[in-house]
């Protein structure tokens, strides 16, 4: 398995897996060899490393590990593989490894990514926490690292919002960190998902963190840093999301806290976005966020969904929310087949959850094409 044995998003093995494959990649990684096939990219000490590792791999004991932490295997080709990580190139992930009852792909749909400082201060996190709620109001989910203060601001506000948020962390799925956010994990794998590169028992490094961030830049298409200092490892996610094209927008804070000095750079130095609420993101996300900000949308016509999906929406009510179990069964497919649809139709603005389950969202014109089932 790739992802125990070589280090994440290395450019070199990204290059021999583009021209030679999985299978060939993983033997040339297993002999110590791979830097000999690899073209023109610059050689490197590491495949002695790599090699060794490889040989120590039981892939069938690192299946059973997972799936005892509740965790699954996604690789590109899947179809709940993100294509945006598609824009890292060589450096895109080799396969992840993720947890949670939501789908990967459907969350990141219709997302942001929402980073800032881990010792955030109090108007940080009110600022995080109430922009993710109101993005997830709008049916928007908010990708981020999990860690403490903004991170942690903003997956609670997207949960209390009613979206699904999506984690990504630096740690194997079976140690998830920081252990004092314990709670805050089993709410999105409840209700969004967590996700990693790095297999079951794999604790984070520091680096790990630093390498972590270009994929939060590269799950959503804009990235909004609340409260960073100037060495903050939210611009390093900043300058992922730069790197890829994507929209880098920054909250101003008060000119005398060091806290708010990356933010301010990024205004100044990296012409960032100075976004203030939930609608400047969505403002700022172009097509996909068109026609939010006076008062709700979809990101394609009912028309435009495949004849499954369209099945789905039709099964979801339009005023009480009932529970996907329902919904399978007024559609006439399986419970996985639903939650699946229902990710889809949730990322596009079509339904929104409710306490007491799914419904269609108001405002939309949705409910205007399915039936009026209350």
């Amino acid at each position: 398995m790739l992802s125990a044995a070589v280090d994440p998003g290395h450019p070199l093995v990204g290059a021999v897996l583009r021209a030679r494959g999985a299978v060939e990649a993983w033997e040339l990684v297993r002999r110590g060899t791979i830097a000999d096939e690899a073209g023109p990219v610059r050689s490197t000490r590491r495949p002695e490393a790599w090699a060794g590792r490889a040989r120590a791999v039981d892939g069938g004991r690192l299946l059973e590990r997972a799936a005892e932490a509740g965790a699954r295997l996604v690789v590109p080709g899947d179809p709940e593989w993100p294509g945006r990580l598609d824009g890292l190139g060589d450096e895109r992930p080799y396969a992840l490894w993720v947890r949670g009852r939501g789908d990967l792909r459907n969350a990141c749909l219709r997302s942001a990514a929402v980073v800032g400082s881990r010792s955030a201060s109090a108007y940080g996190l009110h600022v995080a926490s109430a922009l993710a709620h109101d993005l997830a109001r709008d049916s928007w989910s908010v990708v981020s690292g999990g860690a403490f203060g903004v991170d942690a601001a903003a997956h609670r506000g997207c949960l209390g919002g009613g979206a699904a948020t999506v984690a990504v962390l630096a740690c194997g799925p079976d140690r998830l960190y920081p252990g004092g956010n314990e709670r805050l994990f089993a709410e999105v794998v409840e209700h969004g998902v967590i996700t990693t590169e790095h297999g079951p028992g794999v604790r984070p490094t520091r680096h790990g963190f630093l390498v972590r961030n270009r994929v939060i830049a590269a799950l959503a298409p804009g990235t909004v840093v609340v409260e960073a200092g100037l060495r903050s490892g939210a611009l390093n996610t900043a300058r992922h999301a730069q790197e890829l094209s994507r929209t880098v927008m920054a909250v101003p804070g008060p000119v005398t806290s060091a806290l708010s000095a990356g933010c301010h750079r990024l205004l100044r130095d990296w012409h960032a976005v100075c976004v203030t609420d939930a609608a400047d993101v969505a403002e700022q996300l172009g097509a996909v966020g068109e026609g939010l900000r006076e008062g709700g949308g979809t990101v394609m016509a009912v028309d435009g969904l495949d004849p499954a999906t369209r099945t789905v929406l039709e099964a979801v009510p339009a005023r009480k929310g009932v529970g996907p179990a329902e919904i399978a069964t007024a559609a006439g497919v399986g419970m996985d087949e639903a939650l699946r649809r229902l990710g889809l139709l949730a990322a596009g603005g079509f339904i929104e959850r409710t306490a007491s389950g799914w419904r269609v969202r108001p405002g939309t014109g949705a409910a205007h094409h399915v039936y009026q089932r209350v």
